[in-house]
């Protein structure tokens, strides 16, 4: 791959041709060199000096323009990535039957770099069996073919069919670059629970105890798993800032015991949970009904703390057969014991199956875009996670999974 990685950019003729604007920004500023392949009907919507001002690269939709240049075949050959977004149910149509009229058309069938397809349309087109049938094809030829957001779609109506918001595109395309098998469908059919963020404990009305656990790991987590097949519940604390991951069924909570009660109560299904949200370990033992005023002629207030339930404790000890519960742990190391002595001992003390283990401070897991840690098992393996974007650290993780349900699967 050049240093500077070469993506093109597929845009269909969709209303949300819009959104491909912010796509392209997105990896224009992360270092992308991006090449924009609208159809014609896309035009419509876009204008070509619109994506030839964000790209800064000449735009055009025919295979006769640039004939010396051999563009039709070229644009394909030199790519490290080609992405389609929004990809309309005509283009996926195109692509699964090899139809080549335009130059995004042509330039599907010569790439030999990843290429992902990021659908929009009207949930009747996507539910139709015709697109699933392309669907499965392209998929069945190791395309990526991921699933659309549910929300509202043009006009009133709303369904499945939105297409991802433009940072999940963006941050699936950098994965995609870092790892061309990073996003296989081998979780379809698996019942997954997530958790993500940071609870808060309410002092007063005004304040709270609570953490600097952003959820991007765990929405990481999430949109990963999603795009390998599985069926997703993620439990979100205060991650309003996050777009919801295309495919996942999104359930907000606020405090730890709210937290606790959701994910056990989707985990009774689930064949994995993975306890990735940053929970308090302590709340305030009264929550006061008005705002706790400073005074200079009253001593400063004494905050009476109890300990939360230990959720991972409990989702293990209640585990069904074959189920896997995934844990994480954020550690710094002290006087005791490294950051992995810590790790091997919580993982030990919990019972789970696999444990995420990050170093924290300042800079480090919470409030970044990049993560990096340890994988350890209940075997005794343990697996160095470089460091990269979070959505790599969650495709090892899947990867670990998907290895504990094979042996299950291929039962089945």
């Amino acid at each position: 791959m050049s240093p500077q990685p070469r993506v093109v950019l597929g845009v269909g003729g969709g209303i949300a041709a819009y959104k491909a604007c912010e796509v392209l920004r997105g990896l224009t500023e992360s270092g992308h060199d991006v090449k924009v392949v609208p159809t014609a009907a896309a035009l419509n919507f876009v204008g070509a000096a619109t994506f030839e001002a964000l790209s800064g690269r000449p735009v055009n939709t025919g295979v006769f323009t640039a004939v010396p240049e051999v563009q039709h075949v070229r644009t394909g050959q030199e790519a490290d990535l080609v992405l389609v977004a929004p990809a309309t149910a005509d283009l996926l149509a195109k692509a699964a039957h090899g139809l080549a009229d335009d130059l995004l058309t042509n330039t599907l069938l010569t790439a030999r770099c990843p290429v992902a397809f990021f659908p929009a349309m009207h949930t009747e087109m996507w539910e139709h069996p015709a697109t699933r049938a392309n669907v499965a094809t392209l998929r069945s030829r190791g395309a990526v073919v991921t699933e659309p957001a549910s929300g509202r779609l043009t006009g009133v109506d709303t369904g499945k069919g939105r297409l991802a918001d433009p940072r999940e595109i963006v941050d699936l395309a950098r994965l995609l670059l870092a790892r061309a098998d990073a996003l296989p469908r081998d979780l379809d059919g698996v019942r997954v629970v997530v958790s993500a963020g940071g609870t808060r404990e309410p002092l007063d009305p005004v304040r709270h105890l609570g953490n600097r656990s952003s959820g991007k790991q765990g929405y990481a987590l999430a949109r990963v798993a999603a795009q390998r097949g599985a069926d997703v519940t993620l439990v979100a604390a205060h991650t309003d800032a996050l777009p919801e991951p295309a495919g996942a069924r999104v359930v907000h909570v606020s405090t730890a015991a709210e937290l606790g009660d959701a994910v056990d109560e989707a985990a009774r299904e689930a064949d994995v949970v993975v306890m990735a949200a940053a929970v308090a370990d302590f709340r305030p033992a009264g929550r006061s009904g008005h705002k706790i005023k400073k005074s200079d002629d009253e001593p400063d207030p004494m905050i009476e703390l109890v300990r939360n339930r230990d959720i991972l404790a409990g989702l293990v000890e209640r585990r069904r057969p074959g189920q896997i519960v995934v844990g994480f742990a954020a550690e710094t190391g002290d006087a005791q014991g490294s950051v992995l002595d810590h790790a091997r001992a919580k993982l030990k003390r919990k019972g789970c199956d696999l444990l995420v283990v990050n170093a924290v401070g300042e800079g480090k897991a919470f409030e970044v875009e990049d993560n990096t840690g340890w994988l350890l098992s209940a075997d005794g393996l343990e697996t160095r996670i470089p460091l990269g974007a979070k959505s790599q650290l969650a495709a090892t993780v899947w990867d670990a999974v998907a290895q504990l349900l094979r042996p299950s699967r291929e039962r089945q």
